[in-house]
């Protein structure tokens, strides 16, 4: 059971927005928040009552709003201030939350703090970011190179962990501290109700750690010192890191901590390949697994969970782990119902609703991804460009990024301009108007099924059994509050008759039309029962 202070986060159902790519109001082929207002009631009409905005704030774009110039003002392309007021008002109106991206861990070198801190050693601004005579170190940034670069000015080498123009800001600084305290009550007090915090993990440095020093000594005062407060004590938060092992999970979101709300594990985000731009062979199972895993560990620890299949940085799940062509329908509520009926805070991102699939091109000047492009580079070092375009098609993050195919026409409803990146290469097939058409529609099936998992209190609390064995090919389980039982279950790729060893009733839902439990399965196919 969850601590009372989480209880309430469990009705949250979070819907992810990349900003740059959801709906263009004006014309110039880049997504703004008068475009996301229009579509509110899409997403409430969905099931969600939550938004969580990638980064809207000034940024040169360097990595796509992940280099913020200013963290109090609103990017140029997405609008102004006064839109971001009408979004906070039309999202309370609605009854929706808004959650904003926080990214503590670096600034771009174009913010006031850092343009001040290459003038000298004496400047009030010196210390806000990591400097150096020599490399403290070899690390690697996390986009290609040297995490290390030579400023002429200052005379001195900084911390980038990502872009060059991403510089690590200096934690260790009390005022670095301060500054970000005032950015997180600036936004609260003009109505924020959340945040997910970008690598957060790595705002304390060890430098002996070759892992670009994440985790570091403070980590975790740090994080207190953000979000241990009373005045936000009612806010939810989430936090990216590369936690794998409950302990530290426990370290960052325990009730007693006065850390985070909850934390984003990525385990099963490795389902389907052997590292970011390489796929492997792989089955539901590996997904089953890890989720079962995780779902005891957090419940016996009393952690809120989260639950997610794709986000910004991601390639469509259902592309590395399911049938994304003829079952694409099928794989898309399949592995949705797996998820998101389980214990743990629901996020869904902008197309998964529709079951957008990872994308294809041709010519590596059809992405804009600062990562893949930088990766591309190192590849072509030691393999062809065909090869090395095929593995930027398969891991890179513009396949969540481009424009949301609203309709199947050639600018896909999004923008009466050029588009900033190319539409997906499947936008004609695959859009939100031909799904709602359709006879299987994925995000109809979306809305019964978070009705579903909303409406009922078991799948909000309740507890989770596992019936299948491990070495079944599909995942039964159970959530059970009281005296009411629910039973999902799961086929995974082959056809198969199934048993479920409880008596049911007819299926409650169902992405088939499945009536009984008990039967043959075709594969991908899903149904939830109320045990009688």
């Amino acid at each position: 059971m969850l601590c009372d202070r989480y209880r309430d986060f469990t009705r949250l159902v979070v819907y992810q927005i990349y900003p740059r790519s959801f709906m263009d109001s004006n014309g110039d082929g880049i997504g703004d928040l008068q475009g996301i207002i229009s579509k509110l009631d899409y997403i409430k009409g969905l099931g969600a009552n939550a938004v969580w905005l990638c980064p809207c704030f000034k940024s040169p774009n360097d990595d796509n709003g992940y280099d913020i110039s200013d963290y109090r003002d609103i990017m140029d392309e997405f609008g102004t201030m006064a839109d971001m007021d009408q979004l906070i008002e039309e999202l309370h109106s609605r009854g929706m939350k808004l959650i904003l991206d926080l990214v503590p861990n670096h600034s771009s070198t174009s913010h006031r703090w850092f343009r001040e801190s290459r003038k000298g050693r004496d400047n009030p601004y010196s210390n806000y970011y990591v400097w150096a005579d020599k490399p403290l170190n070899d690390w690697k940034a996390a986009f290609g190179g040297s995490a290390w670069e030579y400023d002429e000015m200052r005379g001195q080498y900084y911390l980038h962990s990502f872009a060059v123009s991403q510089a690590d800001l200096n934690w260790d600084e009390p005022a670095v501290r301060q500054e970000m305290i005032d950015i997180i009550d600036f936004w609260v007090n003009k109505g924020a109700d959340g945040f997910r915090i970008d690598v957060v993990d790595s705002i304390s440095k060890d430098y002996s750690n070759p892992n670009r020093g994440k985790f570091g000594p403070h980590l975790h005062e740090y994080i207190r010192t953000l979000f241990g407060r009373e005045e936000v004590s009612h806010i939810f938060t989430v936090g990216e890191s590369n936690v794998k092992d409950i302990e530290e999970l426990v370290r960052h979101c325990g009730a007693d901590r006065g850390e985070l709300t909850s934390l984003f594990v990525f385990d099963h985000m490795d389902v389907g390949r052997s590292d970011k731009f390489t796929p492997k062979e792989d089955s539901l199972k590996s997904l089953r697994d890890i989720l079962v895993y995780w779902q005891q560990e957090t419940d016996r620890n009393e952690i809120l969970y989260t639950l997610f299949t794709d986000n910004h940085d991601q390639p469509a799940m259902i592309s590395r782990i399911g049938n994304d062509s003829e079952l694409r329908y099928e794989s898309a509520t399949d592995i949705a119902t797996m998820m998101y009926l389980l214990k743990g805070v629901p996020f869904i991102y902008q197309g998964q609703e529709i079951g957008q699939t990872s994308a294809h091109f041709d010519d590596i000047n059809d992405f804009d991804d600062v990562e893949s492009l930088g990766h591309y580079k190192e590849m072509l070092e030691r393999m062809s460009p065909e090869e090395a375009l095929e593995k930027v098609n398969f891991g890179s993050r513009d396949n969540a990024r481009h424009p949301m195919p609203w309709d199947g026409s050639e600018k896909c409803g999004f923008t009466e301009g050029e588009p900033w990146l190319a539409m997906h290469s499947r936008s004609a097939e695959i859009n939100v108007e031909k799904d709602l058409s359709s006879d299987k529609s994925v995000y109809r099936f979306y809305q019964k099924l978070l009705a579903l998992r909303t409406g009922n209190d078991v799948f909000l609390d309740g507890d989770l059994d596992v019936l299948s064995a491990a070495e079944d090919d599909h995942f039964i389980y159970t959530r059970t509050l009281g005296d009411e039982k629910w039973v999902v279950v799961c086929n995974f790729e082959k056809e198969q008759d199934i048993r479920v060893p409880l008596e049911c009733g007819k299926a409650m839902l169902s992405n088939l039309g499945r009536e009984d439990a008990d039967g043959t399965y075709l594969p991908y196919e899903c149904a939830v029962f109320r045990a009688v």
